[in-house]
């Protein structure tokens, strides 16, 4: 399938821990380097037309996350260690060292988001500057859930269920759960493109990614939770400079009254605003 990404972004495969992560580099010798790491239920594909700008002054790393994509979905384990944000996170320090990159900027959209918060946290040499997109940290938004949160966000606890109920339950409609959700969170914009929508479809139709998904967002209820209490506990914060984003007509716009603030608890430098759009 042809997808919506220009040429000048070439495919690399690579094995961290012996987990394939599909990998695309491109864009300008010599340019700082940049880790995009996409959100659920989506691919590197998100990022078309993000990626070829930044391109024009940086070096871009595009990733499929384990588990989504054409990456690597490997068992989550009895405590759904494998999808672990801190698993996650090693692979792509991992990937990044391989191409040859010991520090890197990294931007994250909902769940890549989280992978990039927890790789901010262990890995702080490396990480010169952060971006989150359209997230509040994990550990906060459980620890401050409510009735308006859990509707929101009904899909956390959903796709959190054990297994093999939400994977059941997906399988019978893969492509109608993409759509959907992808419907869903879209606030005005420019539709998405047909074409990457095809590709989340192909993707999300393997049964190893639902399961996969799933066991991402049984980790964040779980193991994630205890990641981030413990790191909390030893009063660890991001130390690079942190830019935080959020759709003004999504739920982390609509809920949280006061994002950055939320952020300023978890980080030592912060900035960032919302934009006019949804998730």
């Amino acid at each position: 399938m042809t997808v919506p990404l220009p040429s000048l972004f070439q495919r690399r495969t690579l094995t961290p821990d012996g987990i394939r992560i599909n990998t695309l580099i491109g864009g300008k010798a010599g340019g700082s380097p940049v880790l995009l790491l996409h959100g659920y239920p989506q691919t590197h594909v998100m990022w078309h037309h993000v990626a070829p700008a930044l391109a024009e002054h940086h070096t871009v790393v595009l990733t499929d996350l384990r588990g989504y994509g054409d990456s690597g979905k490997p068992a989550g384990g009895a405590r759904h260690e494998g999808y672990a944000k801190r698993t996650m996170a090693r692979d792509q320090m991992i990937v990044m060292r391989e191409l040859g990159f010991d520090e890197f900027a990294v931007a994250g959209h909902d769940r890549g988001g989280r992978v990039a918060h927890r790789m901010a946290l262990d890995y702080p040499r490396a990480i010169t500057k952060i971006a989150v997109l359209d997230i509040v940290p994990t550990r906060h938004a459980f620890h401050h859930a409510n009735r308006e949160f859990g509707l929101g966000y009904w899909h956390w606890f959903f796709l959190a269920q054990p297994e093999p109920l939400p994977e059941q339950l997906l399988g019978a409609d893969p492509e109608g759960w993409i759509r959907g959700r992808l419907s869903m969170l879209r606030r005005g914009g420019h539709p998405f493109d047909g074409k990457a929508l095809d590709e989340y479809v192909r993707c999300f139709r393997d049964p190893a990614a639902i399961h996969a998904s799933c066991e991402d967002y049984r980790a964040a209820a779980t193991i994630d939770l205890n990641d981030d209490d413990a790191s909390a506990a030893r009063g660890e914060k991001v130390t690079a400079p942190l830019l935080a984003l959020w759709g003004e007509h999504g739920f982390v716009g609509r809920h949280y009254r006061d994002v950055l603030a939320i952020w300023q608890q978890y980080a030592v430098k912060v900035d960032g605003c919302p934009l006019p759009c949804g998730h």
